[in-house]
């Protein structure tokens, strides 16, 4: 408001050439131009600078008359309310700037004011002087110019320090010292200077008047710095900034007590009052925050029995409630929250945060407390669908100790017809979101926990919060897996495949088929699951880690015919170059294993080693198995495994897969780069061992090879043959390995060699074969035995190979240092028996060489060394191939024989009665003859 003009008889308008009248005119012509242009635009920047130039020249010529003190005073107050007429008018009232102009020329005109506030003739010429820097003080306050509102302030306090303040009678004036010193510590609290802040405060109370009006604005002032300290955060300065906050409380308190007394009308008892109440409560709020829980009930229990009603405003329940969960009075904390239910005027924000206090002191055991809470607020007020998450996320929080418990409380919470109203609205969205996290996200961690009952309740509850639209399609068919999951972790097969067949409805895609493939295999269809294979590769997101899933999924529930189909089933898309989440030669390994758990699979083994055999041959060995030792051992673990087969099938008699094998081996052992000594004597053991079965194939089916197994055969021979040159040749192996392995190899060889030959009715080549391995260091007697005995049989027989093979061998036990006496019986037998069928018996000097040779043998031995059995044959055959001749009148050649079967007979135990009768047939003989 605009100050009236001062007029006063002593004011008069001096007229002279001194400078202080030069300074003043020039003064009075900026404050005329101002006060021209005050209705339309704020003055320039430049008059105010003009201003302050001349204020400083003036302050220099001090002291001043008291007519010249008059004259400033003047336009001190023309100036002032020029300031005034600005700030009252509208079309320049607009930003901060305009405010600190305004301010900055009021300052100027308190300036200016102070250097004549001693004139003579003004009543209380320092109080109106101060009133300036007041009002100035405060405009450089709102504008949060603290330093220059202190230092008006500051200015104002010293022009009226020196008066008696018991003196001044004048409620104005009295009234500008209060509020001055208030406005005064205000800024100082805003400096933050707390302690001088607070010095004003009580400083003030030597200044109040009495009225309750004046106790009413230092209370609030007491209670506005209180309020400034409990909002403080600093943890470290907690303690001190809530002690001082209830300090600073209880000297409100102290002022409304002594303002209530003061008060005279109806009015200012209820205005004082109320804030009495007020501090209180802000009193009972500081005791909780320093979990002085008596002083609380205390407190609310003052302000509910006080006069004329007592306060009844809702944060009262809160406090009271707040302070009895302190106490560890539950049943008392949860009475003030259900009174909450009863009062209307409790806002929504109040009593939610309320019930969330009161869980979280009250734990499991109030979870029904807040659902009962909650769901009877529903019934006397409108509640927001936040206020609904916030109590259930509240509830469900915290997972530990009892939150199955919770879980369900909110399930049941949340599926109650009126709460899910909440969400109903599309203003909602946000908060329908957000309940279906809180649930979605609970249900997630009970999953994860394995407690599948309560996550499947919860994520059942989450899919009310869903909205039945296209939008929402795909979130509600995620709804429906993770169901369906659960349902499979319950074993609840039934129900999770009604849940996935509503998510394909919804949102047809490879991981539908794929729980459904998880379902066949848990309802042990095995059938079912490899059709799920193949309707996951339909779909058009189908990504062949799915198969990889799918195996494991089929090995962990023993389900090895679908583990072996999704492998299959992999094994498809190598060939086309797609990304592949494991390598080739793994998923092959792989289905072998899983293939060999079962019986009666090598067929397919089979097939999946020569596939392995094959891409290796298309990609080359380093990229179908890897590189260096990695390699190697992939490598190795095929060819062993063929060779393991290969020996199995052999023993089972089933020659025909054993022989395949044994091929399939050999070809993987052959990739092996810089083949060691190790890996040729295995593709050899292979090919000859291959043979072998193919052989022993025709026995068993009874059926000649035919002419595209023998070559086969021939070439597996010949490869097999390359190898022993080079393992005999000494240049792969040492000597033991050749002793071990090599003389079993190289006859094995020889001996199928000889039989396929047979085939081919080649003798020739049979004869240099056997004499061939007759003339290697691997030939042992024992081998010749064998070949000679199989050469002497059979419809493939051949007597000169057996002949000489029984020959060598014969000479290779006699030589011996400890002679095999039974075998060189059996050799002795075979011997004549083939020169008895072959060479006939005209031409008999071979066959009675044999049996001579065997008499010879015979001499020196111990009794029974030789086989008597086999001697009895020979003196018995020898004696009786003397009939015919005899008969025939050749008795010279019959008493040849008889003599030599005479003479094996002596060296022969047990034939004493034939010898005594040979003995005189002989004498006889002699005697005709």
């Amino acid at each position: 408001m605009r100050i009236a003009e001062i007029s006063s008889p002593e004011i008069r308008t001096v007229h002279g050439e001194g400078d202080d009248q030069h300074i003043l005119s020039r003064f009075e012509s900026i404050v005329n131009q101002i006060e021209t242009n005050s209705a339309n635009e704020l003055p320039p920047d430049t008059a105010a600078v003009n201003l302050r130039q001349c204020l400083t020249q003036l302050s220099q010529l001090a002291p001043f008359s008291n007519s010249l003190k008059l004259q400033i005073w003047k336009l001190s107050y023309r100036l002032w309310n020029v300031c005034v007429d600005i700030s009252n008018t509208a079309t320049i009232r607009s930003s901060s700037s305009t405010g600190e102009k305004q301010a900055e020329l009021r300052h100027l005109t308190a300036d200016l004011l102070s250097i004549a506030s001693d004139v003579t003739g003004i009543p209380s010429p320092a109080v109106k002087s101060a009133s300036f820097y007041y009002k100035t003080g405060l405009l450089w306050h709102n504008l949060r110019k603290y330093d220059l509102a202190a230092k008006c302030f500051e200015r104002a306090t010293d022009l009226v320090s020196k008066l008696n303040i018991a003196s001044i009678t004048d409620a104005g004036e009295r009234k500008l010292l209060l509020d001055l010193n208030l406005a005064r510590s205000r800024t100082a609290w805003e400096v933050r200077d707390p302690n001088l802040a607070v010095a004003l405060l009580n400083r003030s109370k030597s200044m109040l008047s009495g009225s309750c009006e004046d106790y009413m604005e230092l209370a609030k002032q007491f209670m506005a710095f209180g309020k400034c300290s409990l909002s403080k955060n600093s943890e470290d300065a907690e303690s001190r900034d809530l002690s001082e906050a209830l300090k600073l409380m209880n000297e409100a308190l102290e002022s409304c007590e002594k303002g209530y007394g003061a008060s005279r009308t109806r009015e200012e008892k209820v205005e004082i009052r109320g804030l009495r109440w007020k501090v209180l409560r802000f009193i009972a709020a500081i005791h909780l925050q320093k979990d002085e829980f008596e002083s609380v009930i205390k407190c609310v229990k003052v302000l509910r029995d006080s006069a004329e009603g007592g306060d009844d405003h809702p944060s009262l329940s809160v406090l009271a409630m707040k302070a009895w969960l302190g106490l560890g009075r539950h049943n008392e904390a949860e009475k003030e929250l259900r009174g909450m239910v009863i009062d209307r005027g409790i806002p929504e924000g109040v009593w939610v945060s309320s019930v969330e206090a009161y869980f979280s002191s009250a734990g499991t055991a109030g979870a029904e407390t807040a659902k009962g809470v909650f769901l009877g607020l529903l019934g006397r007020c409108h509640v927001s669908a936040g206020a609904a998450v916030r109590v259930a996320s509240r509830v469900l929080g915290g997972g530990g100790e009892g939150s199955k418990v919770r879980a369900k409380v909110v399930a049941e919470l949340v599926s109650d017809e009126r709460v899910v109203a909440l969400f109903a609205e599309k203003e909602v969205a946000k908060d329908r979101t957000a309940m279906h996290a809180v649930l979605w996200n609970c249900g997630a961690d009970n999953f994860q926990s394995k407690d599948y009952q309560t996550s499947a309740e919860l994520f059942e509850k989450s899919m009310l919060y869903i909205p039945h639209d296209t939008e929402n399609r795909i979130l509600r068919a995620k709804g429906f897996r993770v169901l369906c999951l659960c349902h499979l972790g319950l074993l609840q097969l039934d129900r999770a495949k009604e849940y996935i067949d509503e998510a394909e409805k919804l949102e047809p895609n490879v991981v539908c088929a794929f729980l459904k493939y998880k379902i066949y295999l848990q309802k042990k269809d095995s059938q079912g699951a490899i059709t799920q294979i193949e309707a996951m590769t339909a779909c058009l997101d189908f990504q062949p880690d799915f198969l990889s899933l799918s195996a494991h999924e089929a090995v962990a529930c023993s389900a090895r015919s679908v583990a072996a189909a999704s492998l299959s089933t992999m094994l498809n898309f190598y060939a086309s170059g797609k990304s592949m989440p494991t390598t080739e030669v793994t998923v092959m390994r792989t289905l072998v294993a899983v293939l060999s758990q079962e019986p009666d699979n090598e067929e397919k083994v089979l097939k999946t080693l020569k596939h392995a055999h094959t891409r290796a041959s298309e990609l080359g060995s380093d990229c179908f198995f890897g590189k260096e030792e990695v390699g190697r051992r992939e490598l190795n673990w095929f060819a062993v495994t063929s060779w393991n087969y290969g020996t199995k099938t052999g023993q089972d008699k089933n020659y025909e897969l054993s022989a395949e094998f044994l091929i399939l081996a050999s070809n993987f052992y052959a990739l092996v780069k810089g083949s060691d000594d190790e890996s040729n004597v295995m593709v050899c053991k292979s090919l000859v061992l291959s043979v072998s079965s193919m052989i022993a194939l025709e026995f068993q089916r009874k059926a000649a090879m035919s002419e595209t197994e023998v070559k086969q055969a021939l070439t597996l021979l010949d490869r097999a043959g390359q190898m022993l040159k080079l393992i005999s040749a000494g240049n792969y192996v040492n000597d033991s390995q050749l002793n071990t392995i090599a003389p079993d190899l190289f006859f094995i060889h020889t001996f199928c060699t000889y039989d396929v030959q047979g085939r081919l009715n080649d003798l020739g080549s049979q004869l240099f074969t056997v004499k061939s391995f007759a003339s290697s260091k691997a030939c042992k007697p024992q081998h010749l035995l064998q070949i000679g005995l199989h050469a002497s049989q059979g419809p493939l027989s051949n007597h000169e190979v057996a002949t000489f093979a029984l020959n060598e061998c014969l000479s290779s036990f006699l030589s011996s240092p400890v002679p095999d006496y039974p075998n060189v019986a059996l050799v002795v037998r075979k011997l004549i028996a083939i020169a008895s069928i072959h060479k006939g018996d005209k031409d008999d000097d071979l066959v009675y060489s044999m049996y001579k040779q065997a008499y010879r043998i015979m001499v020196g031995l111990k009794e029974g060394e030789y086989p008597i059995e086999e001697g009895k044959w020979l003196a018995m055959t020898a004696w009786n191939r003397a009939a015919v001749p005899v008969r025939l009148g050749q008795i010279e050649m019959g008493k040849k024989w008889m003599n030599v079967g005479f003479d094996i007979a002596k060296h022969v135990p047990g034939m004493e009665a034939y010898k005594a009768c040979m003995e005189d047939v002989l004498g006889k003989l002699e005697k005709k003859h």
